[in-house]
């Protein structure tokens, strides 16, 4: 009888419209549990991973070798530089050279954006094949490896092309999270903020009781605010996986944020954009008469706190708005955005009349 590790955390995701159930694994050295999720019925499995990772990538495909897997280590670009058709094409070119079939599996190891294109490579290679997130970044664990979304950018905007493909297991250990650069980490609290905004205040008050511990991995909350916030989505996916309802919510402060990103050429952190979009969301929800000054106050001393950015550049604002319309939250040419009737209240606001965008926007403007 096998007894499971007391110090790791298993959040399970619900399976929905056809697909399979899964956990999130959240502790220390977990690269243990890698095989027993791979299975049995694999032959061969492809580690992604982003240039930065190279050593990493390179050990674990040593590791899963030495288990008896015929491996291959696939490098890709970092950041979101590998988040385009031209790098998926590659991998999946290394696949067929590989002779990959439908049994076998793929593992994306690093940040949010390999997550994105292991996931979309996994999800379009033979129609769909089993693939293992093991995000290295704060905003990967909470966010971009969670949920079954992937995708690849075009030059019209992010994530416009993708697939809703969930992986079979999602390891988030904590160790690799020691030697991540602060603003890295930074960045990724503001997934965190996100989720203590719309679904889990307890998450803004441990931030607020230490907002400089919260900027460490060593401090004392890490693990509950990591965990947290994958609880939150891990229950709004495993309601509505395709975003035809509920799961809207979870684009709070997105709408903006992806326009600031495109705006920046991906030069931005999405953390950092996505805070900037939040303070714009809850000066909208206030300016539509929906949300308190109280709430819509909090979210600039929040993010402050912990080093976010919360305001841009003033001038550029007829190129947000433009990138805006064809962001995929969009529905013809009605403008969409989730924005808060109080604290952990989101809601849809649809077709803000242009002055309130103005206003919004006035708020921001830097």
């Amino acid at each position: 009888m096998t007894t499971q590790d007391p110090a790791v955390t298993r959040i399970p995701v619900g399976g929905t419209a056809g697909t399979a159930p899964y956990e999130v694994l959240v502790g220390r050295q977990l690269l243990g549990e890698l095989p027993g999720l791979i299975g049995s019925q694999a032959q061969r499995v492809a580690v992604l991973h982003p240039e930065a990772l190279a050593s990493t990538g390179e050990a674990l495909r040593e590791d899963l070798a030495a288990q008896g897997y015929e491996t291959v280590a696939v490098q890709l670009p970092n950041a979101e530089e590998s988040k385009t058709a031209e790098v998926a094409a590659y991998c999946w070119k290394a696949l067929g050279q590989s002779g990959f079939t439908r049994t076998d599996v793929i593992v994306g190891v690093g940040g949010g954006a390999t997550t994105d294109v292991a996931g979309f490579v996994a999800a379009t290679w033979l129609r769909g094949v089993r693939w293992i997130a093991v995000p290295t970044t704060v905003l990967g664990m909470v966010d971009a490896a969670v949920g079954g979304k992937t995708g690849i950018n075009t030059a019209e905007g992010k994530n416009l092309v993708g697939a809703f493909h969930p992986p079979a297991g999602v390891l988030c250990d904590l160790a690799a999270l020691d030697s991540l650069g602060v603003h890295d980490y930074v960045s990724g609290l503001a997934e965190i903020i996100k989720a203590g905004f719309i679904a889990d205040p307890a998450i803004l008050e441990l931030i607020e009781s230490d907002p400089a511990a919260a900027r460490t991995p060593q401090g004392p909350h890490t693990a509950e605010l990591i965990e947290r916030s994958i609880r939150v989505k891990a229950e709004v996916v495993s309601e509505d996986l395709k975003e035809s309802g509920r799961r809207e919510i979870l684009n709070y402060g997105h709408t903006l944020g992806h326009a600031i990103e495109k705006n920046e050429r991906y030069n931005w952190r999405h953390g950092a954009a996505v805070s900037v979009g939040m303070v714009f969301a809850a000066e909208l929800g206030r300016i539509a008469g929906r949300l308190d000054d109280a709430t819509a106050d909090r979210h600039r001393a929040v993010l402050e706190s912990v080093g976010l950015p919360v305001t841009y550049r003033g001038d550029q604002w007829p190129k947000l708005l433009e990138t805006m319309k064809v962001d995929k939250k969009s529905r013809g040419n009605r403008l969409r955005f989730i924005v808060l009737e109080g604290l952990a209240k989101p809601a849809v606001l649809e077709s803000p009349d242009p002055a309130m965008l103005l206003a919004a926007h006035a708020e921001i403007a830097a």
